[in-house]
């Protein structure tokens, strides 16, 4: 193990983050060329009693399914049962936009790359009604939700997209916009092409091959390990912020290839191994060096050096080396999996809490362990000056059918992001309608698109779309 003086900058940063956002607890595991050199656990998995955080306790990982929902793909492509260009529809006859013409053009590599054109839609919070139900902490979303039917199958995911009033965001391929949904739906070919649930398939195939005995998308499934991390809440901000134990875990039938599988740290360094290696874990090969290859292309510029390959954000130029990543919230979850390919680095970082600071955590890490600051910056922002009457056109309330809201004001010569929290964060600007704010010791990138009048019509904030409200 690496014992090196990183180690205690690292553990005294992450330590006070930690402390800073009230988060119970976390884990941070790094192997070089597969073997672990580095783990440490902060607080607790249950705080109240005392329950020391392990490589093998078990948490959920959220939207770090996504992957493996690619690497599946990935495996029926290699098997000749799909392409990753096939529309759609070929598999799904019953996928509907507004958009017939549209709808025939988009591919799974769109939906891989989330550049279907879709816009955020309110399906994963009606498909988890029952989950809240059975949640003391949700009763008020119960009640919001009381006239809508909960979605429970794919086939109900479809038609429910069917009758949803909204314009696709462009030509498929032309926009981004993080679709839990085209990921749900990423499970329903798989289950269609393969002849086994999403499920069933992931643990033949990947799961089970790679030696993650740990992972799971239902806890009764866990044949040994009782080391669960209990999930925690929250409500309020800043000092208010008030963190309690929320023990209901959440799940959605339909969206379970979105976010619903739970891991370790020791598990995430084994499934990482695949794409360190080109395929392997061990001497089993779960996927091509071809197919590696293609999930950490980065074929789709989000922002400034940050692109979305398969299931995987891929950041071109993080430190001069490429750094592949993916992260995951949802309700006593903060989860990122990561690794630079040509380093040989692999990592996993996990909390209980969700939107706790692990991307921070993350990066802090790496800079530690290569010898930077522990908060060097992989992009030096170039920040621009930016007049009033220039800032003005940015200025309004931007929302989607997800439920998201922001506001951007200009006050005092300065552009304000409301809506994240209680506070306020300042805007700098970047040029071409870019723009960077700072949450939690990270730098955050937005970026606003016009019309083809030159009007602002959307904003991109935390890879989603937001329209403007008029």
């Amino acid at each position: 193990m690496v014992t090196d003086n990183w180690t205690q900058s690292f553990e005294e940063y992450t330590q006070k983050l930690l402390d800073n956002t009230k988060t119970p607890g976390a884990i941070l595991a790094l192997a070089q060329d597969g073997e672990l050199v580095y783990h440490q656990s902060f607080g607790y998995s249950d705080v109240e009693h005392k329950t020391k955080i392990t490589l093998d306790t078990v948490f959920g990982i959220a939207s770090c399914t996504k992957s493996f929902a690619c690497a599946a793909i990935m495996q029926l492509q290699e098997a000749g049962k799909l392409s990753v260009h096939d529309p759609v529809v070929k598999y799904l006859p019953e996928f509907r936009t507004p958009d017939a013409e549209k709808t025939k053009q988009i591919t799974i590599h769109h939906f891989m790359t989330h550049t279907a054109g879709l816009p955020p839609l309110p399906a994963q919070g009606i498909s988890l009604k029952r989950s809240y139900e059975a949640d003391p902490h949700m009763q008020k979303t119960v009640e919001q939700l009381k006239d809508l039917d909960p979605i429970d199958t794919y086939e109900e995911l479809m038609d429910f997209i069917a009758t949803q009033q909204f314009e696709l965001l462009g030509e498929p391929g032309t926009e981004f916009s993080y679709s839990n949904d085209a990921y749900a739906l990423l499970g329903a070919i798989i289950d269609r092409v393969s002849g086994k649930s999403f499920e069933a398939y992931l643990k033949e195939s990947i799961l089970d091959p790679a030696g993650m005995t740990d992972s799971v998308f239902h806890l009764e499934e866990l044949q040994r390990n009782t080391d669960i991390a209990t999930l925690y809440s929250s409500k309020g901000a800043g000092e208010d912020k008030e963190v309690f134990a929320s023990p209901a875990p959440w799940d959605s039938p339909p969206m379970r290839a979105a976010g619903y599988l739970k891991s370790t740290g020791r598990d995430l360094l084994k499934y990482l191994e695949i794409f360190r290696t080109r395929g392997l874990v061990g001497n089993t090969r779960i996927l091509s060096a071809a197919s590696v290859e293609q999930m950490m292309k980065p074929f789709f510029e989000v922002t400034q050096g940050e692109c979305y390959g398969y299931g995987f954000v891929v950041h071109t130029d993080y430190h001069g080396a490429t750094l592949v990543e993916h992260g995951g919230n949802l309700k006593g979850v903060s989860a990122e999996i990561f690794l630079i390919p040509e380093q040989g680095i692999t990592g996993a970082a996990l909390s209980n809490l969700v939107e706790a600071p692990i991307p921070t955590i993350m990066k802090a890490s790496l800079n530690g362990y290569q010898s930077r600051p522990i908060q060097a910056r992989a992009i030096a922002y170039q920040k621009q000056e930016l007049s009033a009457d220039h800032a003005n056109q940015y200025v309004g309330s931007f929302a989607n059918l997800e439920g998201r809201r922001i506001t951007i004001s200009y006050e005092d010569g300065s552009l304000l992001l409301n809506g994240i929290g209680n506070i306020p964060f300042l805007l700098s600007y970047l040029g071409k309608d870019s723009f960077v704010f700072t949450e939690d010791d990270q730098d955050i990138a937005i970026r606003f698109i016009r019309n083809s009048e030159g009007r602002v019509i959307r904003v991109l904030c935390f890879s989603r779309q937001l329209t403007k409200v008029e």
